[in-house]
């Protein structure tokens, strides 16, 4: 959530920036502070009145204690009208802010000044690009296809057991995800981040705070029953950990990684681009994240991206980096990297991580502060990266690694799989 008071003090700057995101209800920008306006001059008048009423309350008390009963009872008088309007007030500020509230959170992360001008995922800038794309054995096939072949992942009957999008993992294949989700958890620690077990399932107020809510609630299971959702992310639940606690700046960088289960209801349309694990509704993920001191946070999420570039370097999988463009940033991003790794069978880009800056939108939300050097509080930035979600790595492993003797695993997870080979 951006801050009311950068808004009112920015208010041209802010329009701009949110122009770079196609966002450009500047009604909506100029409602928020009318309305902000409007809380202010009620809090003033509430004040104002209720420092009158204080007022006259002692005055009252001095007088009856002087034994001037009368002048006491003219000013208890003159006084009694004081608590009505005090009501009153505070009954009109409340249902501004309420609306203020419903209106602010409709107003996206400002992008910064990084972030390319565009509408969508054509216009995003590349980076860089590593790694060679690895020539196939004649009659190459697609991950979907090795999947029945060797007999490791059944789509079919996670459809039989759930629905579509619900894959049943076997064999080699149940092996092989969790090694990975080992290698990865593995890496995060010498990385520095604190392993957590995280829930699955978050209230209303968690799925607020990082910004799911209310602008994904289409994309989340939710448990009508409890009002409680399904997460999409270990994002979700990780800094949650923080909502409402005031860190100690020596704290900084605070980092965690977490394994989840995510769950998404939107998985896309039809067609090959979400054929076999490309898209699905569960799927496994570690996910790291960072709160830190607001002057660190862009050298972080370099640092960030380069420790997720290490991981695909690992697996030996060809990549690309891509700075998002305004148009296919998220809602709560100020700036984001995805990245993307070549599968030969399919010969196309698939996205297997982001790593996101939110500067203090979650904070604000979060109310996750600091004490700076003055000793004023401060609120502190979030990052987070998926490092990495399996299901097209899986199907990068599986299609650049295909061989006329089988599927070659990567050296760095035959410790972890135990075989070398599926086969």
């Amino acid at each position: 959530m951006l801050q009311l008071s950068y808004i009112r003090e920015n208010r041209d700057a802010v329009i701009e920036r949110l122009a770079v995101k196609n966002f450009k209800d500047v009604a909506l920008v100029d409602a928020v502070i009318q309305l902000d306006d409007s809380r202010r001059k009620i809090q003033n008048e509430s004040d104002t009145i209720a420092a009158e009423a204080n007022a006259a309350a002692k005055q009252i008390g001095d007088l009856m204690r002087q034994g001037k009963k009368e002048e006491a009872e003219a000013v208890k008088s003159k006084s009694s009208g004081y608590k009505e309007q005090v009501k009153e007030l505070t009954e009109e500020l409340s249902a501004i802010e309420q609306e203020l509230n419903e209106k602010i959170v409709q107003l996206p992360n400002l992008p910064h000044a990084s972030v390319p001008t565009g509408v969508s995922a054509e216009d995003n800038e590349v980076v860089l690009e590593y790694g060679s794309v690895p020539a196939l054995p004649e009659g190459a096939l697609p991950h979907w296809e090795l999947l029945n072949k060797y007999d490791i992942v059944d789509l079919e009957l996670g459809v039989k057991v759930t629905g579509a999008g619900f894959p049943v993992y076997k064999g080699k294949g149940a092996r092989l995800q969790r090694a990975l989700i080992n290698f990865f958890l593995d890496q995060a620690a010498e990385a520095g981040y604190n392993e957590v077990q995280v829930p699955v399932v978050v209230n209303e107020a968690s799925a607020f705070a990082t910004g799911q809510l209310p602008d994904k609630e289409g994309q989340m299971y939710h448990v009508t029953g409890d009002d409680l959702y399904l997460i999409p992310t270990a994002e979700v639940p990780v800094t949650n950990l923080y909502r409402d606690v005031i860190v100690k700046e020596e704290q900084f960088p605070i980092k965690h990684s977490a394994y989840t289960p995510c769950f998404r209801r939107e998985a896309g349309s039809y067609g090959a681009h979400v054929r076999g694990l490309n898209r699905l509704h569960q799927f496994d993920k570690v996910e790291t994240v960072q709160i830190v001191h607001p002057d660190k946070s862009y050298e972080v999420l370099e640092e960030m991206s380069q420790y997720i570039q290490g991981l695909l370097q690992k697996l030996e999988l060809p990549y690309r980096v891509l700075r998002l463009c305004g148009g296919d940033m998220s809602f709560t991003s100020a700036l984001t990297y995805d990245m993307e790794v070549f599968s030969a069978a399919q010969e196309r880009w698939l996205e297997v991580s982001s790593a996101s800056n939110f500067e203090t939108y979650q904070s604000n939300r979060l109310k996750v502060r600091f004490k700076n050097a003055e000793g004023k509080m401060q609120l502190a930035h979030t990052l987070n990266g998926s490092a990495l979600a399996l299901p097209r790595i899986v199907a990068s492993i599986l299609e650049n690694n295909q061989t006329e003797k089988g599927i070659r695993i990567p050296a760095v997870l035959v410790p972890y799989t135990g075989f070398e080979w599926i086969d």
